[in-house]
């Protein structure tokens, strides 16, 4: 039998771990004129849930994760390359024509999809008028497009002013649902709720956070049933207490006491085997992500690893809520009702060597 645990990737059909009112409320967007924003931290399953929304739709769409790209230029080929998964090249070679700067496009031989390429110094602010003129003339209001950017955030980085020629850009077009995701709430608040902002209350704010423990507890039970005969709803418990309900690291936790119960089903404390494989597995990449940090990010993941108090003295509150804001950018603390440290193996790594 397969592991019927996945995490890592989008997931659906059976992977897919409820959010039926999420779904149902994305999917009211996505068949409107309206535009969602969607936040919640890394690894809460945002993607995973708008990509479930729009299958059901079936709707066409496209997607592009802002995290990787590097430039202006990068993000209209990266744009124009998904709307070729779309749309056969056939109908778009009259809309091409009028591009200002002719993009290269070839096949990928391995995948059979369309590469895009531009040429190096090209404008990118020409480029990406064009790229989603195309995308908006390519369809109707009966036959919208939903375009989804994930990691949003990451337009500040990109290029100055990017937001407003974006947002110069976005606000004429009437044939696309544009969903942007967003991990860092900070950011993502500045962004669509400041007055000043371009995208001041551009779409719907949604925010996704725990799965509900009695879904979650529900499901892992059922899946775990698969292998053992011994109370597996215990055992969904003592994940749900462990990883604090995340989906994430809950479904990793589970994967991996799968795996050691179907191989090893002798071993006796199945949680704690499992929590300290997947430390050490990952142990290199703790080690080196404890490295690239600074003294006073490591004071404070040592004190969240504890749950003892920040406020000693030993630095001033301005330093620690500096460094906090520091170290939830860069995924590595998350916040609900306190700070926590965000992956809970990293967290036992802290304890164990730190």
């Amino acid at each position: 039998m397969n592991n019927p645990f996945k995490y890592g990737t989008i997931v659906d059909a059976d992977y897919f771990t409820d959010r039926v009112d999420e779904v149902a409320y994305i999917s009211h967007f996505i068949n409107s004129a309206n535009h969602l924003i969607l936040i919640s931290p890394r690894r809460f399953g945002k993607s995973s849930v708008v990509a479930k929304a729009i299958k059901e739709s079936e709707r066409k769409s496209i997607t592009v994760n802002l995290e990787q790209v590097t430039s202006t230029a990068d993000l209209s080929a990266k744009l124009l390359r998904e709307f070729f998964k779309v749309h056969p090249m056939e109908r778009l070679r009259h809309l091409l024509s009028h591009f200002r700067i002719i993009p290269t496009v070839s096949t990928n031989p391995l995948t059979g999809w369309m590469d895009v390429t531009f040429q190096p110094g090209v404008d990118g602010s020409v480029l990406l008028e064009d790229v989603m003129e195309l995308i908006e003339k390519a369809h109707t209001e009966q036959d919208r497009i939903i375009v989804v950017l994930d990691e949003f955030q990451n337009v500040l980085d990109l290029a100055p002013r990017l937001d407003k020629k974006l947002r110069a850009i976005m606000q004429t077009q009437k044939h696309i649902n544009y969903i942007l995701l967003g991990s860092q709430e900070s950011m993502m608040t500045e962004i669509f709720e400041r007055k000043k902002s371009p995208f001041y209350h551009f779409g719907e704010l949604m925010r996704l956070g725990k799965l509900p423990r009695d879904v979650f507890h529900d499901f892992l039970t059922t899946r775990l049933e698969s292998y053992t005969k011994s109370d597996c709803s215990v055992l969904a418990d003592s994940i749900l207490d462990y990883t604090d309900n995340h989906p994430y690291y809950s479904q990793q936790l589970a994967s991996t006491i799968w795996n050691i119960g179907t191989l090893k089903p002798e071993t006796e404390d199945i949680l704690h085997a499992a929590v300290d494989h997947i430390v050490t597995t990952h142990g290199h990449d703790y080690e080196r992500l404890w490295m690239s940090i600074n003294k006073t990010s490591r004071w404070i993941l040592r004190r969240l690893a504890s749950r003892a108090t920040l406020q000693t003295g030993e630095y001033p509150t301005s330093t620690i809520y500096s460094a906090l804001k520091r170290l939830q950018k860069d995924g590595y603390v998350i916040y609900s009702d306190r700070y926590e440290i965000e992956d809970p193996f990293f967290k036992a790594w802290i304890l164990s060597y730190m």
